[in-house]
């Protein structure tokens, strides 16, 4: 079984490594075309985005995998089942979504007010967000179906046209000096539009014919099942969007160019965002299926042991090497490098907490997310207001690692509590101590030495000797491992 979900893991993750790193692009070239402040308008904006489609989705991505499943488990006419859960789920985010965009179309002044000094001379920004939320929500559903039905590779060459277009027209219209016009910013906002109205035309293929359309019925039971997921959704993505508010706020001087080298260095953390993607994507559909709770305790076990395993090897080869992962991004955003191992860190602990998640997901107890997110939320708020104010951005990095430590131990406590399972919390501690201790020797040597190549020579040795512990530690047949991999191919 965990085969399996190796396997699509390793499907999603390929290809939303090529996906996910033609959409990065655009930050090593947004951060040389537009100065900090302005950028800061570009985080500012991705960061609010995700807080409206998790509003607008209402927790139905995860409510779509679980019905799906009880339909196959109900038997009788599945499709047809199926289909009415589709039409139902797809039915009332794509309402949702539209009454939220009439609704910023018309209040949009107050919006861009609400949002600061940067919006109110162009509440169009407001449209134009409004705009791609819509569509991107009406093309959400969608592509949850297709992971459901495992059609990875439809799933990733959606995505792929959506981000090239995106990237396309975002470097056109760079070159023909958009981004020097009064509308400046905006372009990248119209770039985006683009790629949504055309990636959201395309998912209409995949229906089947299906159209969006509520039984009521249905729908009170869904509710029953994600209102829960939508509340805790929604803290758990004001955790990942409240720290760039907090910058913007609270900064005393220059927040908007906080702001800025903030998302920048943020996104510096690519490859380990990259991996919590892929790994969510195929994880949470799999582990949402009929199984019995002894393959689900011992699969999800098995899981997060491996999944710290991967995930402190890429902390070291991001964290070891910052000052080449620094190059990414535009010089004037380079002076934040420092702060990138406590958002890595910080990224660690999300995939922890998703994994301790999938429990109560099964079970349908989806009201502990609220615990959780909430917990989460509450400890972003007191390190935010404390740190922020003295030490900005890094500050802000702080708080967010302080966030996610909270939701893994209230999800750690609350498995330990109702659903024990039988985690090998012992050898994960021990893998992450020794990623930390090689963090901090190397950290030594480099302090010690002037000599950069020293330095970097040393942190190859280190990070290999790491890799090699971690395979004799698990005794990880690699060559067989490859061996595998190179027959599936």
């Amino acid at each position: 079984m965990l085969e399996k979900l190796a396997k699509q893991t390793a499907v999603y993750g390929i290809s939303t490594i090529v996906v996910r790193f033609l959409s990065y692009l655009l930050t090593p070239y947004y951060t040389r075309v537009f100065g900090q402040e302005t950028y800061g308008i570009v985080t500012d904006v991705y960061a609010l985005i995700p807080l409206a489609l998790t509003l607008l989705t209402m927790g139905m991505e995860s409510s779509y995998f679980r019905f799906s499943a009880k339909a196959e488990e109900a038997g009788g006419d599945v499709a047809a089942a199926k289909r009415r859960l589709f039409a139902t789920t797809w039915g009332i985010t794509s309402l949702a979504a539209a009454v939220f965009f009439v609704l910023m179309l018309l209040f949009r002044h107050g919006v861009a007010r609400a949002m600061g000094p940067a919006y109110v001379a162009h509440p169009e920004y407001i449209v134009w967000v409004g705009l791609i939320i819509l569509f991107d929500v009406w093309a959400c559903i969608p592509f949850s179906r297709l992971r459901e039905q495992g059609r990875a590779m439809t799933f990733v060459a959606l995505k792929a046209v959506n981000v090239v277009l995106n990237v396309a027209l975002a470097f056109g219209f760079g070159a023909a000096g958009l981004f020097s016009t009064e509308f400046g910013v905006g372009w990248v906002f119209v770039a985006n539009l683009a790629a949504s109205v055309v990636t959201w035309g395309l998912i209409l293929t995949t229906a089947d014919r299906t159209v969006p359309r509520i039984d009521w019925v249905l729908l009170a039971a869904i509710f029953a099942y994600s209102l829960p997921l939508l509340v805790g959704g929604l803290t758990g993505t004001a955790n990942e969007f409240i720290d760039r508010q907090l910058i913007k706020y609270l900064v005393p001087e220059g927040a908007m160019a906080q702001l800025g080298v903030y998302g920048a260095i943020t996104k510096i953390a690519v490859v380990m965002m990259l991996f919590y993607q892929m790994y969510r994507l195929a994880a949470e559909p799999f582990f949402l299926s009929n199984f019995k709770k002894s393959e689900f305790v011992a699969m999800n076990a098995a899981a997060l042991k491996y999944y710290v395993m991967a995930s402190m090897l890429i902390f070291l080869g991001i964290a070891l090497f910052r000052d080449l992962f620094a190059l990414i991004v535009g010089r004037d955003f380079r002076e934040g490098i420092f702060i990138l191992p406590v958002v890595l860190g910080a990224n660690v602990l999300t995939g922890v907490w998703l994994n301790l998640s999938f429990w109560y997901k099964r079970e349908e107890r989806t009201s502990l997310a609220i615990v959780v997110t909430g917990t989460g939320l509450v400890a972003m708020l007191l390190f935010g207001f404390w740190l922020i104010p003295v030490w900005g951005y890094y500050g802000a990095a702080w708080a967010r690692l302080a966030s996610e430590s909270a939701m893994v131990a209230v999800s750690w406590w609350l498995n330990r509590r109702f659903y024990p399972t039988p985690y090998a919390w012992r050898r994960i501690g021990e893998y992450v101590a020794a990623a930390l201790a090689v963090f901090a020797l190397c950290e030594g040597v480099m302090r010690w030495t002037d000599n950069m190549w020293i330095s970097y020579a040393f942190n190859i040795v280190a990070f290999a000797l790491y890799a090699l512990y971690l395979v004799r530690r698990e005794r990880i047949d690699v060559g067989a491992m490859l061996r595998a991999v190179l027959k599936r191919g």
